[in-house]
This record gives structure tokens, sequence and C-alpha cells, in this order.
């Protein structure tokens, strides 16, 4: 048996902000611990106890073109260069997602199983989930299209639930998937001992989905087969075919496939359920945070350079600077460089009403932080006034930015250590660290990293108009 982690890296986790935005999503995030959402999901399976003749494969991914870089990186940090990444066209939710990467698993020929986890989940006892994840891929290279429920601690509005059938081996039959209750009935659910929260982990083996796929929603299965026929491979990004795929329905794994075959009237009995009590959270709010995070004898969890007195039950994130808090109770405090959020634990799920409306009024931080990731490194926008705009830019060893020229903007670059290379018009010129280099406006030019070294320097924009949109391309590696 082939064991295929498949990551889903979508979403965008608004009711995050604002550590989370449009252009820097949750699944990026350090939330739990040293590594990100993302890096802790590729790496949750490691050292897992395998059959005689089992293989646990490298991370599939599957997720947003605009994140492509930021997600190769982040896994090549914990030692995972070169993952492939299916690079979704557009957003048509999970069913298709998996539909390309079943396609994908499958073109060297062989069938795996494949754990299908989004990269946004928190689960701390990764040894409970692994365990869970032998059972289900037992379960599932048998034919099953499995599903991990989470054992409920309370009776939680959020989630769907799955009703438990009849046992199969160490798992159980899904009887029926139920949408999200109101209040009581979460009671009764939690009560019955029947139920199990939909926590939206999946083992299925690839032949099996695309089959049932074929079975229940023909339409998505020839429209991702026609987008994948399509693709274009580039380096490890494969691209489906854009057109295609666009015009593909958009649906859930559940609503798709696992509802139809677990419906109380026509249950096919292919559809199990793997009880899973690892800790689980989705982070769906910064209540979830602070419910999973590590509490002081207060109850407050404190995440950053935080001093509290007198304060209780408070959530507390730090980035930047010192956060003091005196006679708190119930609050959240997230703050970022260019914005501070501070809340009433119990309304937090307004957050999301916050990021509206600054969508609704244009302001720039819904999308994006003060500092932006490139696939060459960073800038930092670290002050701007009428007319001009300071950045803090970092560009990685052996990285350059594009051939490019400004019509409205020139300028200067302060080297603070390593070494650029500069394109300049006609020249190319070393410039090394407390030297600079002027950049007049409308003229071509590039700047790289030569060394081994990150090049870290500062550079001072002037000119009528300082917006990223004021980039000519003539050349890049990036295909931007």
């Amino acid at each position: 048996m082939i064991l295929q982690p498949v990551i889903l890296c979508g979403g965008s986790g608004s009711r995050l902000w604002p550590l989370s935005r449009e252009q820097y999503p949750k699944q990026l995030l350090k939330l739990t611990g040293e590594h990100t959402m993302l890096q802790a999901t590729a790496l949750r399976l490691n050292g897992m106890a395998l059959g005689a003749g089992d293989r646990l494969a490298t991370p599939l991914l599957v997720g947003n073109d605009e994140y492509r870089f930021l997600i190769a990186e982040q896994l090549r940090q914990v030692g995972i260069p070169h993952a492939p990444l299916v690079l979704e066209p557009c957003g048509r939710n999970t069913a298709p997602a998996l539909s390309l990467a079943a396609l994908a698993a499958q073109a060297g020929g062989e069938d795996p199983v494949m754990l299908v986890m989004p990269a946004d989940h928190v689960i701390l006892d990764e040894n409970a989930f692994r365990q869970a994840v032998a059972k289900a891929a037992q379960l599932a290279e048998a034919g099953k299209l499995v599903t991990f429920g989470i054992e409920p601690n309370a009776p939680e509005t959020g989630y769907g639930y799955i009703r438990l059938g009849e046992l199969e081996g160490d798992a159980r039959l899904v009887q029926q998937f139920v949408e999200k209750p109101d209040q009581a009935t979460a009671e009764q659910y939690l009560a019955s001992g029947q139920y199990l929260w939909n926590g939206g982990i999946f083992a299925i083996k690839a032949s099996t989905w695309l089959s049932k796929m074929e079975q229940c929603r023909p339409d998505i299965a020839a429209a991702c087969l026609k987008a994948f026929e399509g693709r274009q491979q580039d380096n490890d990004f494969l691209r489906p075919d854009k057109a295609a795929f666009a015009a593909c329905p958009s649906d859930s794994i559940d609503y798709a496939v696992m509802e139809r075959l677990a419906g109380l009237e026509k249950n096919t009995g292919e559809v199990a359920v793997v009880p899973l009590a690892a800790n689980w959270s989705d982070v769906g709010a910064w209540s979830a945070l602070w419910e999973i995070g590590a509490h002081d004898a207060d109850g407050n969890v404190l995440m950053g350079d935080v001093l509290a007195l007198d304060t209780s039950d408070t959530l507390v994130v730090g980035d930047s600077r010192l956060i003091a808090c005196i006679g708190l109770k119930d609050v959240v405090v997230v703050e970022t460089p260019d914005a501070l959020l501070v809340a009433d634990r119990k309304q937090i799920q307004k957050v999301k009403d916050i990021v509206g409306r600054l969508k609704a009024d244009s302001r720039t931080e819904f999308a994006a932080h003060r500092k932006v990731y490139r696939p060459w490194g960073y800038y930092d926008s670290i002050d701007a006034g009428p007319r001009f705009q300071v950045k803090r830019i970092v560009v990685n060893p052996g990285a350059s930015l594009s051939l490019q020229m400004h019509h409205h903007r020139a300028e200067h670059w302060i080297v603070v250590s390593g070494t650029a290379r500069v394109t300049r018009g006609e020249e190319s010129l070393l410039v090394s660290e407390n030297e600079s280099t002027y950049i007049p406006l409308g003229t071509l030019h590039r700047l790289e990293n030569p060394g081994k070294l990150p090049l870290e320097m500062i550079e001072v924009q002037s000119g009528s108009y300082l917006g990223e949109d004021d980039i000519v391309r003539f050349e890049d590696r990036y295909g931007r």
C-alpha cells in the first residue's frame, strides 16, 4: 500500500484577521508552535508505523496559484523540497480539488490511498492521529470511503455531525451526515453518544474516489479529467487547463459523494468513519485558539511579548511590540505592525464583519500585511508619505527580481548586508554593504543576490505614484 498525503490548501481564514489576510491565509501562520499550520500538516505523518512493503509518499498539495511560492518555501524550510503542487485556476470547492489530486496521484501508474487533510487544522495528539490513520488506510485499501469523526466534547453548533451506524472492524459505518444543528439538537447529539463531529479529513483510494465521482457527479468528473488532460507542468507546479476547470461545477467532498452514499434511504454501506480523539481544532476563530492554547493560572493564553495584570480568560497575540493588559476578562487582543484587534471573546465571530467593512472601504489591511512575501524574498513597507515610500527588502540567496521599469517613480537602493548585482539600463554593477545606487524614473533595472547569504537593503521610492501596479516586467523567472 502507498499512503499518499493530500493537503488541501484553500481557504482564507478571514475570522483570524488581522494575522490572516487575503494574501496570507491562516494555513501559512504559526499559531500553536514552531511550525505553520501547513508545515505541521505536512509533517503530521512523520514517524508513522507502516506495514511491511507499505510506503509513505511525499505530500501532494492542491492550492491557489497566488500562494504557490509561499507554500513551496514553507515546505522547503521543513525538509520537504519539490513537493508536487496542483494549482487550481479558480476555486471550485473540495470535490474538484480532490479529483485533480486523485488524477495526479495515479499519473505515475500507481493507485495510492489518499489521506486528505485540510492545511488549516490543528491536531495536538499526533500519535493518536497516526493510529487512527492506520485503521482508516486499511479500510480505504479495501475500497471503503473513510472519514474521520471527531469525538465531541461540547454541544458545538458550528460543525456538521456524523450519525454512527454498525461496527465495521475498528470503525463504524456512517448512518447519516447531519447539517449543523441548533443548540438544543446539539445537546441531544452529545448526550446520545451516537454522533461525532465531521472533521473534513478522509482516507480514500484514488481509483475509488474517481469511480464514485463518475457515479455521483459525472459532470464534475468529466470537467476535472478534461482539465487534467490539458495540464502543463511548471517545475513542481502542475497547472490544469484553466478554461476546462473554470467550467467545472463547484461542490464539496461531502455533498458530491459522501452524503449521496450514506443517506438514510439509500445507504450503500460504503462510507465508514474512524473516531478520532486527538485534540483536534479547525481554529475557525480566535476563541478556538484560546480554547486549545496553553493557559496560565488565570486562564489566559499569552503569545508574544505580553504583560498581564489582573487579567483573566483572555487571549493576547503579539507580533511586533510589548503589549500590557490591565483588568481584562474574556477579551481577545491581536496585534500586528499595521492593525490591532480588541474584542469581546464572546463576540469574536464578528471579526468577519470587520473584514467585510475594510474590503468595502478599499482598505489594504484586509488583503495584505505590511510585510509582503514574494518568490524572491520579501519587502516590509516601513514608512510612507506624500510622494515617498521606504521599504526594507530581503532577497534570498541566488534569487532575483524581474527585469522591470516604472513610469511614475525613481528608487534609491542602500545595501545593509550582503552584495547586490544591479542591472541599470545598459550597466551591470555590484553594490556591497554600506554602498548605494540610484534607479532613475523609466530606467530598465533588475536586482539580484549572487551570494550565499540573504541580501538586505533599504529602498527609498519617490514619485507621483508608488503603487505596486506601476511595474512593467520584461523578464521574470517566476512567470508572473
